[in-house]
């Protein structure tokens, strides 16, 4: 009996995009489910009935919420390219990192690009401070992953590649500079002209005129 994956998304977050990666690393075919987050679907809220978001990854009937629990979840459920650590020690490093990233550099980035005048400055003053414990966790390797890419990688790749693309629709300060974070600059780079990620990441035009045409939002990513 072939195998039946689904994921629920939309095509802009940065959150159902790990899990695509994560996906296309593991060479698992799927069927993607464009959500309404305006108008959030019935099957949605069915199989996500607890936070009512996506992503949600659907295997074999099975319903798995939550970005970094789904790509932990597709590693250990098929072979091919290893997505976290085989060791104990780096595997829970690894976690660590990812938490670390979506709990205090993602909303700090994000408040960084929407506030404005001396509460962007603070706001920006502490986005650099998290960038920079996070720049010094690559330790001078290509990934965070070390030669390849991994969780924690996949993980970033909100600063990667749309962080970019906020400040550009705000016209908020540069922030993710070579002067300031040369390593994180060039791993940016490696990270998104990797074939599986340059071909995972949404449109930038597109995602460039929805971050324009929005209002200034107030809490966070609404991306979920």
């Amino acid at each position: 009996m072939a195998e039946q994956v689904k994921l629920f998304g939309v095509w802009g977050s940065p959150f159902v995009r790990r899990v695509e990666i994560a996906l296309k690393m593991k060479g698992v075919e799927y069927e993607f489910i464009e959500e309404d987050l305006t108008n959030k679907s019935p099957l949605l809220l069915k199989y996500n009935p607890v936070h009512k978001k996506i992503p949600v990854l659907l295997h074999n009937g099975k319903p798995i919420c939550e970005s970094v629990v789904i790509i932990e979840y597709i590693d250990e459920t098929w072979k091919g390219t290893p997505i976290l650590p085989a060791d104990p020690y780096d595997r829970a490093m690894a976690r660590f990192w990812a938490k670390f990233i979506d709990e205090k550099c993602l909303p700090a980035l994000w408040k960084a690009c929407w506030s404005k005048d001396e509460e962007q400055e603070k706001a920006m003053e502490e986005a650099c401070e998290l960038l920079k414990t996070l720049e010094a966790q690559l330790k001078g390797n290509k990934f965070f992953g070390g030669d390849n890419i991994g969780l924690v990688d996949i993980v970033a790749n909100f600063i990667g590649f749309w962080v970019e693309v906020l400040l550009e629709a705000t016209g908020s300060t540069d922030l993710l500079t070579d002067e300031k974070f040369p390593m994180l600059c060039k791993w940016k780079h490696a990270y998104v002209n990797c074939p599986v990620i340059k071909e995972n990441l949404p449109p930038k035009e597109k995602l460039l005129a929805f971050f324009r045409a929005r209002q200034q939002p107030t809490s966070g990513p609404k991306y979920e």
